[in-house]
């Protein structure tokens, strides 16, 4: 996430209704062209489940190397564990906007301590330009704390390994969070 920064503090945002309804006619979209990335399809269509968030952009995270140049692959790694000593991982990321309100304020703190997971590669923050989109928008991503501000580094096979765990208990905890939170919404 190339503007990625320390994350920002609400404002009042009186446009956050008739953003969110864009963005979710936009996400519409995406969902029907299958442009979003197979194993998160779930967890960002219960996002849209939420009123108090919105989601803006995302990616699963992706590993090519020599033995899989799709870009958008989705194989686990270890499928080539002791084949490849070089892989080009591009990052994995939620953009969401949330709403200045009691609920939205509770969902920024849960998806901030998502960092506990592993604090040297996941990363909670602002991106300038997704704020400049929206305010009281944020990145929850899942990148290498030397590489925070890259949309895809090169890594050994090893460290590739560590980021694919770390990535997949990403979007769990996610998920749980998600389900959390459509209780909140009934």
């Amino acid at each position: 996430m190339e503007t990625f920064i320390e994350a920002k503090p609400f404002i009042d945002n009186p446009y956050y209704e008739k953003k969110r309804e864009e963005e979710l006619v936009e996400l519409e979209s995406l969902f029907k062209s299958r442009s979003i990335d197979v194993p998160i399809i779930e967890i960002m269509r219960n996002f849209t489940t939420l009123p108090h968030c919105f989601t803006i952009q995302c990616c699963y995270g992706h590993f090519v190397h020599n033995k899989q140049k799709d870009p958008n692959n989705i194989e686990p790694l270890s499928n080539y564990q002791e084949e490849i000593s070089k892989v080009d991982y591009r990052i994995a990321y939620i953009a969401f906007c949330l709403q200045n309100n009691e609920l939205g304020r509770k969902l920024f703190e849960e998806l901030k301590a998502v960092i506990e997971i592993d604090p040297a590669y996941v990363q909670f923050g602002s991106a300038e330009w997704f704020w400049e989109r929206c305010v009281n928008s944020y990145v929850l991503q899942v990148e290498p704390e030397r590489s925070k501000t890259k949309d895809r580094i090169y890594v050994s096979m090893k460290e590739a390994l560590h980021i694919e765990k770390v990535r997949n208990r990403f979007f769990l905890e996610i998920k749980k969070i998600i389900q959390k939170h459509q209780q909140f919404a009934r």
